[in-house]
């Protein structure tokens, strides 16, 4: 009897788990994911388009791999200034909120889906994702993983994927990089600038034209050519030392800055728009911000550019890989970044490492142009106290108080492109 008792016991908590299971996957009678109901992770999540006190760290259900995704335990994740733009709603189509931001990470394969080749648990890699990246498991398709090598820390292979890939791709598959050539690159301090000045370096005879706050420069003087206060008139400078100017602008500023680097190209020259800074001046979307940069942007004539002989062009690298369906091509590209990676031609450069907690202050220090390379999210660091509970709690009203347009101004706080 006893014996009859325990099985049926042991029944019934099968059928409480199993129901359980299935209530999780299915959102609950609440929509809620009660514990133990299903696996959960860490993950940040922006509750909605805004300011920094939109983000917080929240559990959430642990995804599964589909067909022909592998499933990542993430180590590390890159921050990059197209994340600080998901937040304030200021892209084209931003998708809805809640979501978890970010678009590249490294980790450890813990799962395959059906069909994936090339890959086996345990697996050292680095991917992008489309969304998703800020959390302690992702799964994103095969086509977008690529494995890292030995000597490749999991926070050097987080800053690997999108400045190296966005830096080789304007400069080689757009631009036509090659010898006694010269390139001008703003933000030359930041993981793209970085990226671009050491592929630069492969290339003989190539000259480096860069401009960053002063307070880098000591710090990378030795990664560019010529390098000017972002301030100053660079425009002049160049000119002075080129007096026919560059042969490949790469611009993530825009703005004003757009017609300065047209005027700067010589003949067969290209200007690549790869970002647009200069529209993020406050901590939240500012209109006024944006149609002040759209003003400043010198309106281009095609017939000009026929008469100059001068080449303009657009490079956006996630457009490029989940929107144009180029994974293949970017896939050759990784193969060639690393092999120059294991020849030590070039290597990632990391900022800082911060604790999933204290995304706020990371993001904020991409905003305020503070960091040298790229910032990182370690997900397995411990917070400090302080910044743990300012990134999961939110005010009284569990919305931010939004600051006035003037008062954004007056922060004079800097934005950053990664």
């Amino acid at each position: 009897m006893a014996k009859e008792g325990a099985q049926r016991a042991e029944e019934t908590e099968q059928m409480i788990e199993k129901e359980g299971g299935r209530e999780a996957a299915e959102g609950g009678a609440g929509g809620s994911l009660r514990a133990g109901d299903a696996k959960e992770m860490r993950a940040v999540v922006l509750s909605a388009f805004g300011g920094l006190n939109k983000l917080r760290v929240s559990k959430k259900a642990m995804p599964e791999p589909q067909e022909g995704e592998l499933k990542i335990r993430v180590k590390a994740c890159g921050l990059n200034f197209i994340d600080l733009m998901v937040r304030q709603g200021n892209i084209d189509n931003p998708p809805k909120t809640p979501l978890v931001p970010g678009f590249e990470c490294s980790g450890i394969v813990e799962a395959l889906g059906d069909s994936v080749k090339g890959f086996e648990i345990g697996d050292r890699v680095m991917a992008f994702v489309n969304y998703n990246a800020w959390a302690e498991v992702v799964c994103t398709p095969a086509e977008f993983v690529y494995k890292i090598p030995d000597d490749m820390s999991f926070s050097e292979a987080a800053a690997f994927p999108m400045n190296f890939v966005t830096a080789y791709m304007m400069l080689f598959e757009v631009a036509n990089l090659r010898e006694g050539m010269s390139v001008l690159v703003h933000s030359a301090g930041g993981g793209v600038g970085q990226a671009v000045a050491q592929l630069c370096s492969t290339i003989p005879n190539v000259t480096v034209f860069g401009t960053a706050s002063s307070f880098k420069h000591e710090a990378i003087k030795n990664s560019v050519t010529h390098l000017f206060d972002r301030n100053a008139d660079y425009v002049q400078e160049v000119k002075r030392i080129s007096a026919d100017g560059v042969d490949i602008v790469l611009d993530c500023l825009c703005g004003e800055n757009t017609g300065k680097g047209l005027s700067l190209l010589k003949p067969l020259g290209t200007y690549i728009l790869y970002g647009s800074s200069n529209m993020v001046t406050g901590e939240t979307k500012s209109f006024f911000s944006f149609a002040k940069s759209w003003w400043q942007v010198e309106k281009v004539n095609p017939i000009k550019l026929y008469e100059e002989n001068k080449v303009i062009a657009g490079f956006s690298l996630l457009n490029l890989l989940f929107k144009q369906n180029r994974g293949g091509l970017i896939k050759g590209v990784m193969d060639k970044l690393l092999n120059l990676y294991n020849s030590k031609k070039i290597k990632p450069v990391v900022d800082s490492l911060w604790a999933l907690e204290e995304v706020k202050e990371a993001m904020q220090r991409i905003h305020d142009r503070g960091n040298i390379g790229k910032l990182i999210l370690d997900v397995e660091k411990a917070p400090t106290p302080l910044m743990a509970n300012d990134s999961t709690e939110t005010s009284e009203a569990g919305e931010e108080e939004e600051d006035h347009e003037g008062d954004n101004e007056n922060k004079e706080r800097m934005p950053f492109i990664q």
